[in-house]
């Protein structure tokens, strides 16, 4: 009896499962389980199960990175790849090289996953939206040299408004190398302020054609642009997430050179208009004022100021002299009462007192001697008379005795 070890039952199990070429490159539908995204590493771990039987898978970096879609919890998928067996742990596992939506295209399905995302962070909000400048100086333009879409918004910029400046970006707008061109030319433009308005876009194509216009860098970019942008991509049943971004959206190139700019003959008409309006509000406004002269210079006032002017001035001269007469009988009543009041004064005036023989004494602090009990005998007091005063010296008090009326 041969005894075997479990690395040989291991080793033996994988050469089998290995070695069976229909193992190596199957197809494989399923329901993802237990999905796990290795941030890091960038490989992703999950189970592919059907209502029997669950089959453990994974999906290294390398062909992660080519995915268009985000895998979830729950979504079908068709997977291709190969069966191998990890020897250490003893486990076989589908080894994912590719991976599509079952029922619905990657490319469809990574638009609405990155169209849900973005719209639920804001970034189509009305309120970001930037006008668009009326009559910008300098267009910048952001597209492939060689399509027709450079040709159409040429053409078009030249003929409606060609005092505009065309600012060139050429750019790949299809390939795996599309979406960076593009995010590094709206970066680029307003990096130099180079354009007071972008279009980027391209003609129509396939959903693989449109592809680099649904990146998400090249989304964010156009967002954070200082300078407003209009998105013509495809045609106007095509929609990107370009254009959601976007400022503006036009349905090709032709409409967004057109949107970008007025139109020259229309200004033209418009100004013509203007101006005929205001010629006929400068001619109306003349009529006006020479019907309104006519009308004062046939006044009577006009034509005989005297007739005008006699009971004006007379008037005049009748109120100039109520005034004066008004104005001395004032002054006159105002001098009457000045003298009664000056009288009144008078006669309360400590003088008008002293010249009928009284006199105010005082003692040496100018205190005002009022009683007998305010002076003593010896006191030097200051009697206050009508022409000066007199200094005295206290011989004696007497005070009158107060008898019963």
């Amino acid at each position: 009896m041969r005894v075997l070890s479990v690395s040989q039952i291991n080793f033996f199990i994988k050469s089998l499962i290995e070695g069976d070429g229909r193992m190596r490159d199957i197809y494989a539908h399923g329901e993802i389980s237990n999905f796990t995204d290795h941030y890091r590493s960038g490989h992703l771990y999950f189970s592919l199960k059907d209502e029997k039987s669950v089959l453990k898978a994974v999906m290294f970096s390398s062909a992660a990175r080519r995915l268009r879609f985000c895998p979830k919890e729950g979504m079908r998928v068709i997977v291709r790849g190969r069966v191998a067996v990890y020897e250490p742990g003893g486990q076989y596992q589908f080894y994912v090289e590719e991976m599509q939506p079952d029922g619905v295209g990657a490319l469809s399905l990574a638009f609405e996953q990155l169209k849900e995302k973005l719209a639920a962070e804001g970034l189509f909000a009305e309120e970001h939206k930037r006008p668009i400048p009326p009559f910008p100086a300098r267009i910048g333009v952001i597209t492939s040299p060689t399509g027709a879409a450079v040709q159409d918004i040429r053409n078009i910029l030249s003929r409606r408004w060609p005092a505009a400046e065309i600012v060139f970006c050429p750019v790949l707008v299809q390939g795996e190398d599309a979406a960076a061109q593009l995010t590094a030319a709206v970066k680029l433009m307003n990096a130099q302020k180079a354009a007071d308005v972008i279009i980027i876009g391209r003609g129509g194509g396939s959903a693989e054609d449109l592809a680099a216009f649904n990146d998400e860098t090249l989304a964010r970019a156009v967002f954070a642009s200082k300078i407003p942008v209009i998105s013509a991509v495809g045609h106007e049943t095509d929609f990107t997430i370009c254009d959601f971004v976007a400022d503006l959206r036009a349905p090709t190139p032709s409409a967004a050179a057109e949107l970008a700019v007025p139109d020259r003959e229309e200004m033209r008409a418009a100004l013509a208009q203007l101006t005929r309006r205001l010629c006929g509000s400068v001619q109306a406004g003349l009529d006006d004022r020479r019907q309104m002269l006519d009308a004062l210079a046939s006044a009577n006032v006009l034509q005989n100021p005297s007739a005008w002017l006699s009971p004006r001035r007379q008037a005049l001269r009748n109120t100039v002299q109520s005034l004066t007469h008004s104005a001395e009988r004032r002054i006159l009543n105002e001098k009457n009462e000045l003298a009664a009041l000056s009288a009144r004064l008078d006669a309360m005036s400590p003088l008008k007192v002293l010249s009928r023989g009284y006199a105010i004494v005082s003692d040496e602090n100018g205190k005002v001697i009022k009683r007998t009990e305010d002076a003593k005998p010896g006191d030097v007091l200051t009697a206050r008379v009508e022409d000066g005063a007199i200094t005295v010296q206290v011989q004696k008090t007497e005070k009158r005795e107060m008898t019963d009326a």
